[in-house]
């Protein structure tokens, strides 16, 4: 694999990290081309990883079509891993086609209208929706040979694995799928108005202030205003109860696309955000500042919302002042053996454990093993096909054995008392057995 990595940010840089960390030699990822928009950047991500040889720094203008594909043809690249901002996904998408490489990616960009209607109905609420653009395309990624992995994170990607996983393992009928993103992480010395992006910038005013979506197959989409649907879930491995309010995400999308043969019936999206920046999120949405059209300020034109994004504490400067975990995963409910089963499978992950052996917070980190994981599977020719796919259309057991052995930390606690007598160890254990009987591994 020749991989060229578009954007050197806090999670670009924890994904070459991890790969490195996971191909020391370069047995399989021969080379990596970082490039950024600021090469000082990319220069810094590559003196940081130590491999000249190996990691070599470019700039590039993402915007840009012909450069990315010119990348790509300079350096012969088989690979393009998108970790750039999500409103040029479709362009790094795109390229990556044109230039003849595969493409991966950790999330997808959607347009919601000025003045979203709420309801039943995507059409309603969206000119372009999440994963619609990549999808329309299947065909001729195909017809060329190329495939393109969408969504491959922790939230999505991840929390894909862990539903096939359960539709094909732990249930006979997966009926439900909700997925919980939380934790317990806070900054011990953040004053009391102070706000945290705990990730990507613009990610977070896009997610957060879009319309949220969830899917039933009864009615379709449900698309509803921003921080809807609050509730109490109580998270595992330490953290407690989390307040959760619906996002919108990609994973109401892609698994009722792959999991319907299973039974599939509802999706649903949750994340627990501090009060504070849902508070900053609502006067930025009121005063314009989210806006991408530039306004005039003393005969300059800029765009709102880059003002925002360069001002607003980056993710990447706080990871070693936070304390506490974050939990990801997919509270999933269907039938086994005849009777209700509810399991929740999750990933947690220590923000100072992660600083300590990663040099990066946790949110961070866990997106970067999330991505890396999936590389992997790749760039060693485990997950293939023609086309342009989400997670769930691949086998997850390889992922979950890589997941075992990179020490990417993942439990499943059983919610209905009938099913409480198996360990999670022993569960994976015999699921395991089962996936090599069936000459899955």
């Amino acid at each position: 694999m020749k991989m060229l990595l578009v954007g050197a940010g806090a999670v670009g840089e924890s994904i070459l990290r991890i790969l490195k960390s996971r191909d020391p030699d370069g047995e399989w990822l021969e080379k990596v081309i970082v490039a950024d928009y600021g090469l000082e950047r990319a220069k810094a991500v590559c003196a940081e990883l130590g491999d000249p040889g190996r990691f070599l720094p470019e700039h590039v203008n993402a915007k840009d079509i012909d450069m990315i594909v010119g990348l790509i043809k300079k350096h012969g690249c088989t690979h393009v891993m998108d970790a750039a901002a999500p409103f040029i996904a479709n362009n790094i998408f795109d390229a990556a086609f044109e230039g003849g490489a595969g493409y991966i990616s950790m999330g997808t960009w959607s347009v919601p209208l000025d003045s979203p209607r709420y309801g039943y109905g995507l059409e309603n609420s969206f000119s372009l929706h999440m994963a619609e653009y990549n999808f329309k395309k299947h065909e001729a990624w195909a017809e060329k040979g190329l495939m393109a992995c969408i969504c491959l994170g922790i939230d999505p990607g991840v929390t894909d694995v862990f539903a096939k996983f359960a539709a094909e393992y732990l249930f006979d009928e997966l009926k439900e799928v909700h997925i919980k993103d939380g934790g317990d992480m806070y900054n011990p010395s953040a004053g009391e108005d102070d706000v945290t992006f705990g990730f990507n910038v613009w990610t977070v005013l896009d997610e957060c202030m879009n319309p949220n979506v969830e899917w039933s197959k009864s009615k379709g989409y449900l698309v509803e205003k921003p921080f809807a649907g609050r509730e109490v879930f109580e998270m595992p491995a330490g953290v407690g109860p989390n307040v959760m309010v619906k996002v919108e995400h990609e994973e109401p999308v892609l698994m009722p696309r792959y999991l319907q043969q299973y039974g599939l019936e509802r999706v649903t999206f949750k994340i627990a955000l501090d009060d504070h920046l849902v508070n900053a999120l609502k006067v930025i949405e009121v005063l314009g500042l989210r806006s991408m059209r530039p306004v005039d300020v003393g005969g300059v034109m800029v765009p709102p919302r880059d003002v925002v994004a360069a001002v607003a504490p980056q993710p990447k400067d706080i990871g070693d002042e936070m304390v506490g975990k974050m939990c990801v995963g997919v509270h999933c409910v269907g039938i086994k053996d005849g009777k209700r089963r509810e399991i929740f499978m999750y990933q947690p992950f220590d923000n100072q454990e992660s600083m300590k052996k990663w040099g990066m917070q946790a949110v961070v980190a866990q997106t970067g093993f999330g991505a890396a994981i999936g590389v992997e599977l790749i760039g060693r020719g485990i997950w293939g096909g023609a086309g342009v796919f989400g997670p769930e259309y691949f086998d997850p057991v390889p992922y979950l054995k890589l997941m075992d052995e990179a020490g990417f930390e993942y439990h499943i606690i059983e919610m209905e008392a009938e099913y409480k007598e198996e360990k999670d160890r022993e569960m994976m254990q015999r699921c395991f057995a089962e996936a090599e009987a069936r000459g899955r591994i």
